[in-house]
């Protein structure tokens, strides 16, 4: 049977860097509140007109394409993943297989609506597909324009702060190589928790998608009860974790690089603490960019294999949690 490998990186961040001072001179926050609450000292936004959810996908695309050694014509199935597609449908996946000029060619393009699990979803989708023989070069994007759904005014403060705009992609490659690539993914989600962290509007099961009243009221704005997903996150994060490295025989000394989804450093740091995983087994990029939702992962894995901090052999542990609730993990032998 084919394992999944990760045969291909890349990333891309619009060129606008928008800093906590630049927030403080649009709402009652500060650099330091900032900081203090979530990491955060700097985020990208998109430039209208230039980036759009799927050319900023494509862009990551086609440098994890060339890294693979590959070109769009190889590419038997696309994943993409995000919160904000470029339309209400159809999906953004099908927009990167027209810019990647392989429209006749029929690649079917999988769009996934799992938010902050999104990537992990996405490639435990992936290898399934290269491990039953179906398909042997997958293309899994998430990609993510946070800052045109954002309530840039103080009662959306809390949450506003802590988003930015990126793109990150991977090619899954078939490999016969006993004991490489993706070793394991773990999934799961709580639907009881769904109105926790949301955006309510618009919506398919009002009389009209969007009205005047949504948008007065604020409802098209993303709400978060920010304790409770903290507190279900540092609890969820290390036990799905943790279900993995039970079901491989590896424990949390095995680790040779953790890419946790970049949602509030404070998250982070609990999880590595919980794991005793020393702070150089651990990358963050959060500081940088901020929370990219479905484009998270992917951009830090992406960073720390170019910083070389992924090496091959290394165990590389990723996980993440959201909005659903759903979470989930994998563990890769590089």
């Amino acid at each position: 049977m084919p394992s999944a490998k990760i045969a291909g990186l890349g990333f891309y961040v619009p060129e606008n860097v928008v800093t906590n001072h630049d927030l403080a001179k649009l709402m009652t926050t500060s650099d330091e509140w900032i900081r203090e609450r979530s990491g955060i000292i700097e985020r990208r936004y998109f430039t209208p007109g230039k980036d759009t959810v799927a050319n900023m996908g494509t862009r990551a695309a086609r440098i994890a394409m060339e890294r693979a050694g590959i070109g769009p014509d190889d590419l038997d199935l696309i994943i993409f993943a995000t919160l904000n597609p470029d339309y209400m449908f159809p999906g953004s996946g099908v927009l990167v297989q027209r810019e990647l000029g392989i429209s006749g060619k029929g690649v079917p393009a999988l769009d996934i609506r799992n938010q902050c699990s999104g990537f992990i979803y996405g490639l435990s989708i992936a290898d399934q597909f290269i491990k039953t023989g179906m398909y042997r070069h997958v293309l899994l994007i998430g990609s993510e324009i946070h800052s045109s759904g954002l309530d840039f005014s103080d009662k959306g403060r809390d949450v506003t702060v802590l988003f930015g705009d990126g793109a990150g992609a991977a090619v899954l490659a078939a490999t016969e190589e006993p004991g490489r690539g993706v070793l394991i993914t773990r999934l799961h989600a709580d639907g009881e928790q769904a109105e926790q962290l949301a955006v309510l509007a618009p919506s398919g099961h009002q009389p009209r998608h969007l009205t005047h009243e949504m948008i007065d009221d604020g409802t098209i704005y993303p709400v978060m009860n920010g304790r409770h997903v903290f507190k279900f996150a540092v609890e969820k994060f290390p036990e799905v974790i943790m279900e993995a490295l039970n079901a491989t025989g590896f424990t949390p000394a095995d680790i040779d690089m953790f890419i946790p989804h970049q949602a509030n450093l404070r998250i982070a740091e609990a999880v590595r603490k919980v794991l005793n995983l020393p702070e150089e087994k651990v990358h963050n990029n959060i500081m940088k960019y901020g929370n990219t939702t479905a484009g998270s992962i992917p951009i830090a894995l992406t960073e720390a294999w170019e910083m070389g901090k992924v090496k091959e052999g290394d165990l590389v542990c990723l996980a993440a949690f959201g909005s659903g609730f759903t979470w989930g993990s994998a563990l890769i032998r590089w």
